[in-house]
């Protein structure tokens, strides 16, 4: 095995990783590293925008309440104040690195989404999350203090005991080299975590191939706090039949006017909710699926009639090119379906992204800061990750500032990588997928919890034995991290015997305020 050092180890390309490699290389060197190309990450496949005060009509108290509110009594408000004061700045910085967003009379055309009080979508179209990128992967590729290694799959996190105070500590990462079948120990001062969320756990999802929950697991194995995996949004619109991944038909749609229908052509959100299709994400969701099931049909109906051809082609070019590809008219109605889009919990974090492992900070979908609490507000996960991104990276230059020696490294383990694919874990991969989807979905019961936890356990169980046997492969760790990341969410679930937000247990379909806490997973038990 290889070694090698750096300052600070990010491990992730998107708008979280790139932003922090940014900030944190005016005082350190930096070296990133991403499983796939740089581009690859689930920012590119954002569609709606970010979210913040920016409007005249608006204000950061207009957005924390829209956010606590839609985070059903689980939103920490410290995490939410900071999200909605320092958003417009943070924009406005985007915008400083080359994002173009969308303007109207010079001034930016912001958008309306469910749960939003005021339109506060800034936007470039449906291809928010790919303009951003483009943005920062420019501005990283022009920093001499980064360094970029593309193709290098983060395996597992480094422990050691402390040199001061014996405790366990983040010292770097194994990974695995896939282009070239190589294993190498990444010895650094501080390591930040960036790598997204989980949603390829599901058999329907609109998230693409890398998002196995890559750090999430490699967080809880390394015995930081995980935690509030139980919430797993499901963005209502996913184009129907889903591909892999599915097609996400922005929340923006019906923030222009859109209306979901039932088949036979009446609202179907009326009885549901006041604001009928643009009521939070968890109950347009969740009356589909009720409704789906009820009916024995397989889509609802999106209803884009009220919004003119030529808007549509201006404003969602996306949708359109997917709906046409895939045969259906956009500018009438669009077949759709919920797919599993974003995972509210993960690893905690403070104000600063401090992990509990000394050493390791993260922010992003892998992280889990108190912002969304029982489910997220549209279009608030990229404001979250710049913010705190942001405030990760000051924090750590002072720590590596303040550690001028170099950290230890002794690798958790040895083993040898091989770029190859392992086939013999494509069905049992499969079989995951469907098993979440069917018994920890969108709606819930103890029983199928039960049964899902412990067909997952003899899924474990073959994940260990292929990693431990090697030689490693992609297949072989994202499986791993995804069984790790499916038992977090279904042990988070029988934890959590309430309905709220994003979790509903048809068991226990009441909201209980002894569970206004977050669930707290450890590698030996659920708290």
């Amino acid at each position: 095995m290889t070694e090698c050092d750096a300052q600070v180890l990010v491990i992730g390309s998107g708008i979280a990783g790139l932003s922090f490699a940014l900030k944190a290389a005016r005082e350190a060197s930096v070296l990133l590293v991403t499983k796939k190309g740089r581009a690859a990450s689930n920012t590119n496949w954002a569609k709606g925008g970010i979210a913040a005060a920016l409007g005249p009509d608006d204000t950061p108290e207009l957005h924390i309440a829209d956010t606590l509110r839609v985070g059903v009594g689980l939103g920490h408000r410290e995490a939410v104040d900071a999200l909605a004061h320092e958003g417009p700045a943070r924009v406005r910085e985007l915008i400083a690195w080359g994002t173009e967003f969308d303007r109207s009379g010079g001034e930016l055309a912001l958008g309306m989404e469910g749960g939003h009080s005021r339109r506060r979508i800034a936007h470039t179209a449906d291809r928010t999350g790919r303009a951003i990128e483009g943005a920062l992967l420019a501005a990283v590729e022009a920093d001499p203090n980064i360094s970029v290694l593309e193709d290098h799959l983060a395996v597992d996190l480094i422990v050691v005991p402390d040199a001061t105070t014996g405790t366990p500590r983040c010292t770097g990462a194994i990974v695995l080299d896939h282009s070239a079948g190589e294993v190498m120990s990444v010895v650094a001062r501080m390591t930040f975590l960036a790598t997204g969320g989980c949603g390829q756990v599901y058999q329907h999802t609109t998230n693409p191939p890398i998002a196995t929950g890559d750090g999430i697991a490699m967080a809880y194995r390394a015995g930081a706090r995980v935690g509030n995996m139980e919430f797993i949004q499901f963005h209502p619109t996913a184009l129907y039949p889903t591909a892999d991944p599915a097609l996400l038909i922005s929340e923006a749609v019906r923030g222009e006017g859109g209306i979901l229908r039932r088949q036979d052509g009446t609202p179907l959100m009326d009885a549901y909710d006041a604001r009928g299709s643009l009521a939070p994400r968890d109950i347009v969701a969740r009356a589909i699926d009720f409704e789906l099931k009820l009916r024995d049909e397989r889509f609802a109906v999106l209803d884009t009639r009220t919004i003119p051809e030529t808007a549509f082609r201006a404003r969602f070019p996306s949708a359109v090119e997917g709906c046409e590809a895939a045969g259906y008219d956009p500018f009438t109605e669009i077949p759709v379906v919920p797919a599993a889009h974003y995972v509210c919990g993960g690893v905690f974090s403070d104000s600063v992204g401090r992990t509990s492992l000394p050493g390791l900070f993260v922010a992003g979908e892998a992280a889990c800061t108190g912002v969304h609490g029982a489910n997220r507000l549209a279009s608030n996960s990229l404001l979250e990750a710049l913010v705190y991104s942001h405030r990760a990276a000051a924090e750590v230059a002072g720590e590596v500032a303040g550690r001028g020696q170099k950290a230890p490294s002794h690798p958790n383990h040895e083993a040898t990588g091989a770029s190859g694919e392992n086939t013999a874990l494509h069905g049992p991969r499969r079989e995951l997928r469907a098993l979440m989807w069917e018994l920890a979905g969108i709606a819930r019961t103890d029983e199928r919890l039960a049964v899902a936890l412990a067909r997952l356990r003899e899924l474990a169980v073959l994940a260990r034995e292929e990693f431990v046997s090697g030689p490693w492969t992609v297949d072989g760790v994202e499986f791993r991290n995804l069984v790790t990341s499916a038992e977090l969410i279904v042990g988070c679930a029988l934890w959590r015997r309430e309905s709220r937000g994003l979790h509903y247990n048809s068991d226990h379909p009441e909201t209980v305020e002894s569970f206004r806490v977050d669930s707290v997973a450890t590698e030996f038990s659920l708290q």
